[in-house]
């Protein structure tokens, strides 16, 4: 993510955003909303499903918490009605998490999420900077303690140590930011989740204090949790944009969105997919998306998956898709098991 490199000066002090800025103002606001869905009940079973982050169940939490953070700004006007205020929520060059920490809020788990002692991590955070002149709380005690719990559980091995996290290996940049091809040695530990990645977050102990929110702005769409993936296979740009509407999903982008399905199809291993992904691997413009259609294809494999393959490779002109073709047809004759094409 170059962009958080840019500039770290301006992240850093918050006077270079707001040149009279005083204070920073942090806030949480809690997403959680009960339970994993579990396992698929019959129905749902008889389809593959994919995994999306509980913080994309409902609607965007930049619109929402941005409405909410201006409103607090200007009831403290009612109060002082001559400072300035800027409002961020994951939209501007502030340090969430740093500021977060420093005003007491939680600490930084070793799984760089921001934990609230009486509340686990599944919070949003906000700021506001404003040239009031406020009180400062006392930075939170770290209470992580022993614990390697995320560590372990890191299916990509991303945590590379305590309170160190490698993006590159981390799902929720994979699936969310990387507009690139996946690393193939990575692919298969990403499962069926297709936008976003919460196993840090699941085994954190601290989060069984986590209350669920009863916030109507965080309200689950329907089928946002564990959506039905071969369908979302065939999604074009309009559909998407029309079904994904006002959602943090978005931010993906469609192609990364269907390359991300292709994947967990893959590691699915559902042949009921094949047809779909041959159909994504013969006519998708996207070429990334091609791509992980044919690698799917080989990770499922079979005389149907072969011969589609097969007959992607005699037409496919661009040289990353044969590439990924002859590396999923050669998974077919014999798996390697990861590696590079």
């Amino acid at each position: 993510m170059r962009w958080m490199a840019r500039d770290p000066e301006r992240r850093a002090d918050p006077t270079a955003v707001l040149a009279e800025a005083r204070t920073v103002i942090s806030l949480a606001i809690g997403y959680y909303r009960g339970g994993w869905p579990g396992p698929p009940s019959a129905a749902d079973a008889s389809t593959p499903r994919g995994l999306i982050a509980r913080y994309a169940w409902g609607r965007d939490y930049h619109k929402v918490i941005r409405k909410r953070l201006l409103a607090l700004a200007s009831t403290i006007r009612d109060l002082e009605p001559a400072p300035r205020f800027l409002a961020y929520v994951d939209t501007g060059p502030v340090l969430d998490r740093a500021w977060a920490e420093r005003s007491g809020l939680g600490w930084i788990g070793k799984n760089t999420n921001l934990i609230r002692k009486s509340a686990g991590s599944w919070h949003f955070l906000g700021e506001i900077l404003t040239d009031l002149e406020l009180p400062a709380d006392e930075p939170h005690r770290n209470y992580c303690g022993v614990c390697s719990r995320c560590i372990t559980a890191c299916p990509t091995g991303a945590i590379v140590g305590p309170y160190q996290l490698d993006a590159r290996r981390c799902i929720s940049y994979l699936t969310i930011e990387h507009g690139g091809a996946i690393p193939l040695e990575l692919r298969r530990s990403i499962g069926t989740r297709i936008f976003g990645c919460d196993d840090c977050q699941e085994v954190c102990p601290w989060n069984r204090f986590a209350t669920p929110t009863a916030d109507p702005a965080f309200e689950e769409r329907p089928d946002q949790q564990t959506p039905e993936l071969i369908s979302l296979l065939r999604l074009d740009e309009e559909t998407f944009r029309r079904r994904y509407a006002g959602t943090a999903l978005r931010r993906a982008g469609r192609n990364r969105f269907v390359r991300n399905v292709a994947v967990a199809l893959g590691n699915a291993r559902d042949a009921r997919a094949v047809p779909a992904l041959e159909a994504a691997l013969h006519g998708d413009p996207d070429r990334q998306v091609r791509g992980h259609a044919a690698w799917a294809l080989g990770r499922i494999g079979g005389v149907t998956a072969a011969a589609a393959l097969e007959r992607a490779a005699d037409r496919e002109s661009d040289p990353d898709v044969i590439e990924e073709i002859g590396y999923a047809r050669r998974e077919i004759d014999g798996p390697t098991h990861g590696g590079t094409p």
